[in-house]
């Protein structure tokens, strides 16, 4: 079975990666038409479930995984 990652971004959305499987509220399935996949973490977003990129306009803040740092 492929393998789903979920982690939550340092200061941002939470990222889905993998085989998923979107379900709308009439029940009707779909694969989504981009992986990952962003969610909305922070509650501001005009396009919930998914990020709109709100958080970065208001501050928002949460820990998170962080990419590392390609400057050494």
């Amino acid at each position: 079975m492929a393998e789903v990652r979920i982690r939550p971004l340092e200061n941002g959305p939470v990222e889905v990666a993998g085989p998923v499987l979107m379900v709308d509220p009439s029940g009707q399935a779909a694969p989504p038409s981009e992986s990952p996949i962003y969610l909305c973490r922070c509650g501001q977003s005009s396009d919930k479930p998914f990020c709109d990129g709100t958080h970065k306009k208001i501050g928002f803040c949460a820990p998170g995984w962080r990419r590392p740092s390609s400057k050494g």
